[in-house]
């Protein structure tokens, strides 16, 4: 059985959760998600307490337990709070600007590269280095902060590029000379 699977989820007073099976709706401050549960996965709600267990004990059930529960508690702590990412860029002449919703990246490419986001996710750029994304959404979150850091990654030698806030990038010995 799986050990995060088992854990309960607690339901915030300004929370609602509605369960129409297979659905689960989360409606929050911030906004609401819904999320379609597998039909290996029972689901008992009380005292705003959530508890997760599976029908059959197969490797499968056992496998989308875990996930279910992670999945719902993800979508729970999203409306309430929300999820943030920040993105750094190194280099000499590298910058990043706002054109309307969309970010405009300039990191040594002949053209300029635009990344459009979805509705629900707010990108913001500060002193043209640093970019916050920020959403309900965890997966669409982090989905477009590993898009904009796959633009340009940071490299070994000169660290240069797009790296997450608290990434460290090992660096490596360029070549020796004679």
């Amino acid at each position: 059985m799986s050990r995060i699977g088992r854990k309960e989820i607690i339901i915030p007073n300004n929370i609602e959760v509605i369960i129409n099976e297979p659905e689960i709706l989360v409606k929050g401050d911030k906004g609401k998600l819904s999320y379609n549960l597998s039909e290996l996965i029972a689901i008992e709600t009380k005292n705003k307490i959530i508890k997760l267990t599976t029908k059959k004990t197969t490797q499968k059930a056992q496998a989308i337990h875990g996930l279910s529960r992670s999945i719902i508690n993800n979508m729970i702590q999203g409306v309430s709070k929300g999820f943030k990412k920040k993105l750094i860029i190194q280099g000499v002449g590298y910058r990043s600007q706002m054109e309307g919703k969309n970010l405009i990246l300039n990191i040594g490419y002949s053209h300029p590269v635009k990344i459009e986001p979805p509705a629900d996710i707010n990108i913001r750029v500060e002193n043209n280095t640093n970019i916050f994304i920020s959403g309900i959404n965890k997966e669409k979150v982090g989905q477009i902060a590993a898009t904009i850091r796959s633009v340009r990654p940071p490299e070994p030698y000169k660290g240069k590029g797009i790296r997450y806030e608290n990434e460290t990038v090992r660096r490596k010995v360029g070549k020796a000379g004679k």
